[in-house]
């Protein structure tokens, strides 16, 4: 019997639980807050992972660039591309969850205005994102800290070579173990969604679960905007090549993505479909797409933007320019180490809440709420990142004279 269990695929049995939640939450009402210690065990193995989590799979990111020495002209017009995609990908949903106002209206039950962060000013802000103790900083969890010292670590690690490999192979190691235990953690996900829901329907009725609606439609519509206006933009304008035979040909590894859920699961699909769909040869496929489904989250970046501000708005604090500035910067760092599994950006929505005072546990209540629908998101937010993988492939392969355009423009392979 609990063999069958595991053999569901964890989101149909959050599928499940939600449907169960909303039937026990309306039924029982108030007395459904009787489970919600279920719920509250999951939140607080959600908090447990976060900093190793961040740190490990962020350093691990950092290392998969390689040796900047070796990059050369692929790598920085790689990673130049990388980064300025997933900017624009992260302005979109800042911009859609501004204009849309998803958060407006919401409440979360023990999370409220009253129970947050005291603001700083922006100078004492920037400051704080050195540590002046690294170690302080992974015990308070200031994930800013945490996310530069990281990237520090990172480079310095990566710079060293030889010297530095045995540290780097212990990180690699820890950051697999990270990834395992978060699988673990996610397993968990069921029982705390059923009690969440429940909860919520209980105590706050039925109705209040559709506060998510507004925020799926800002994700799903950053989401389709940036595919088709910064990608086609790219294609069309940058590389003057045909951006409907770009879609038309990548169709077979964003299916395989929305499947998935998972940039790594699908690479080797995306990487066949860079080589024989749209001529770019191996040599970049195989360096310029490996490093994307690590470091390149573009869909991440449209939720992560989205959920903060919507998380902002629900919480009634009063985004400044400067607050935005920080949500997109933290927002670009942290998808450097985002995991490239389903649902692994939810585990670091802290790193960019805290930088507009939400607390941990705010955001871990925050969190437990939207993992029952995040299933869907992942799926459209995988979509998006491979489709920016292949289209910087693309833009790499053109530019290093490594595109076979005739390929490119014939009939597409499906």
């Amino acid at each position: 019997m609990l063999s069958a269990w595991f053999e569901i695929k964890l989101w149909k049995r959050v599928a499940l639980a939600l449907f169960l939640g909303i039937l026990v939450g309306a039924l029982w009402g108030p007395g459904a807050e009787n489970i919600k210690w279920m719920g509250d065990i999951f939140l607080r193995l959600i908090r447990m992972v976060i900093v190793p989590l961040v740190f490990l799979t962020l350093v691990s990111g950092v290392l998969a660039m390689g040796d900047p020495k070796k990059l050369g002209s692929i790598g920085i017009k790689t990673l130049t591309l990388y980064v300025a995609t997933t900017a624009v990908a992260i302005i979109i949903g800042l911009t859609l969850a501004s204009i849309i106002q998803p958060g407006v209206g919401v409440e979360f039950a023990g999370a409220t205005s009253k129970t947050l962060t005291a603001a700083k000013p922006f100078s004492e802000r920037i400051l704080e994102i050195i540590p002046r103790n690294p170690i302080q900083a992974f015990a308070d969890g200031n994930m800013l800290a945490i996310i530069f010292f990281g990237i520090m670590f990172g480079a310095a690690l990566m710079l060293t070579k030889d010297e530095g490999k045995p540290v780097a192979n212990v990180i690699e190691a820890g950051s697999e173990v990270m990834l395992k235990m978060t699988h673990m953690v996610m397993e968990t996900a069921p029982f705390g969604v059923f009690a969440l829901i429940a909860n919520t329907a209980g105590t706050q009725g039925v109705t209040a679960l559709l506060d998510v609606v507004p925020l799926v439609a800002t994700v799903l519509g950053g989401c389709i905007l940036h595919v088709l206006l910064t990608h086609g933009f790219i294609m069309k304008y940058m590389l003057g090549l045909p951006p409907v035979r770009f879609f038309k040909d990548i169709l077979e590894a964003q299916m395989v993505a929305f499947s998935t859920s998972s940039s790594s699961a699908t690479l080797p699909v995306s990487i066949a479909t860079a080589e024989d769909n749209l001529g770019v040869k191996p040599t970049i496929a195989s360096s310029v797409l490996p490093l994307g489904s690590t470091i390149n989250m573009d869909g991440t970046g449209i939720y992560v933007g989205a959920v903060a501000v919507f998380s902002a708005q629900a919480l009634g604090i009063d985004l400044s320019l400067a607050d935005y500035a920080l949500i997109a910067a933290s927002t670009t760092m942290v998808s450097i180490g985002t995991a490239a599994v389903p649902s692994a950006s939810l585990f670091l929505l802290t790193a960019v809440l805290s930088v507009i005072g939400v607390s941990d546990a705010q955001t871990a209540i925050i969190v437990g709420f939207l993992f029952a629908f995040d299933r869907p998101l992942d799926m459209c937010r995988t979509v998006v990142n491979v489709t920016g993988d292949l289209s910087v492939a693309t833009a790499v392969a053109k530019w290093e004279g490594d595109l076979d355009e005739e390929n490119f423009r014939a009939d597409p392979k499906i």
